[in-house]
């Protein structure tokens, strides 16, 4: 089993799109069985998967979310009938994924909000006791966690469960600033927790094609660095207004009538099997 974050500290950089449709195509084109697990309290790789009424479905049908995985906590629940009955938390073997478009997936909560993640207490290895209790005698191939944009505990809980991380990053200079900075605080990480954590590389993503100059620029940049220059992947995600204007109704780039943009997710999933040794 390979597990995968894809982590960026800046938002709006394509980092769900790639996460959701990586793990589509290793399902659709590779017959991969892949877990996607949404870290992230804004859960927009849930609302991608999921419609409004799914998702509240899943809410009202108490099934299991990224909460429960972190929420180790007994509680409370009040009834008017039978007043106030505890709650256990549920264990990490009996939480269930949720089969969607040929994937697994443990949708997101923005209820992670409530929780108070303090260092010290063990909550940040969660995942990777869920992974380890879960995912891996359920024999699945990969596992994508898509990771909020800031460096938090939800973050640091999907790097100690990771093998590898990667950087979607739009060519700008805005997007391409916070690179080092997101390296440093993964490598603290990695030293803290000793972390057997690899770097897969840099994907850019929403390139458009009038701005062929400012990719190219930024592309130089980084193969100029002594430690990016060898993490830069080749292929990259172009930007289509219609990718980003259905995503919540169709988010997967391997159903949409575009040559070009199919092809380059191709390429991003075969360049990430070479670099993980499944080829």
């Amino acid at each position: 089993m390979r597990t995968i974050s894809f982590v960026n500290m800046k938002g709006g950089v394509g980092k769900t799109t790639l996460a959701i449709n990586v793990a589509d195509c290793l399902t659709r084109m590779y017959q991969k069985k892949v877990a996607i697990i949404d870290v992230d309290p804004q859960f927009n790789a849930t609302q991608c998967l999921f419609s409004g009424e799914e998702y509240v479905h899943v809410l009202k049908s108490a099934q299991d979310t990224i909460l429960t995985v972190f929420d180790t906590e007994a509680r409370a629940m009040v009834s008017s009938v039978t007043g106030a009955t505890p709650v256990q938390p549920k264990e990490l073997e009996d939480v269930k994924l949720i089969p969607k478009h040929g994937l697994h997936v443990l949708p997101g909560n923005i209820e992670l909000y409530r929780l108070e993640m303090v260092a010290g207490e063990g909550r940040e290895f969660s995942l990777k006791r869920f992974s380890e209790a879960v995912l891996e005698p359920q024999g699945f191939d990969y596992v994508i966690y898509d990771t909020p944009p800031t460096p938090s505990m939800w973050m640091t809980s999907a790097l100690i469960a990771s093998d590898y991380f990667l950087i979607p990053v739009k060519p700008d200079p805005l997007s391409m600033i916070g690179i080092d900075l997101l390296r440093s605080i993964i490598e603290r990480k990695r030293k803290a927790y000793g972390l057997t954590l690899k770097c897969l590389g840099v994907v850019f993503t929403m390139v458009e094609r009038s701005d062929s100059v400012l990719h190219a620029e930024a592309r130089t940049n980084l193969l100029g660095n002594s430690f990016w220059k060898d993490h830069v992947f080749s292929a990259y995600l172009p930007k289509r207004a219609l990718l980003a204007k259905n995503q919540l109704e169709q988010p997967f780039i391997l159903k949409i009538d575009d040559y070009e943009l199919r092809n380059s997710l191709k390429s991003i999933v075969e360049n990430i099997l070479e670099k993980v040794g499944d080829e």
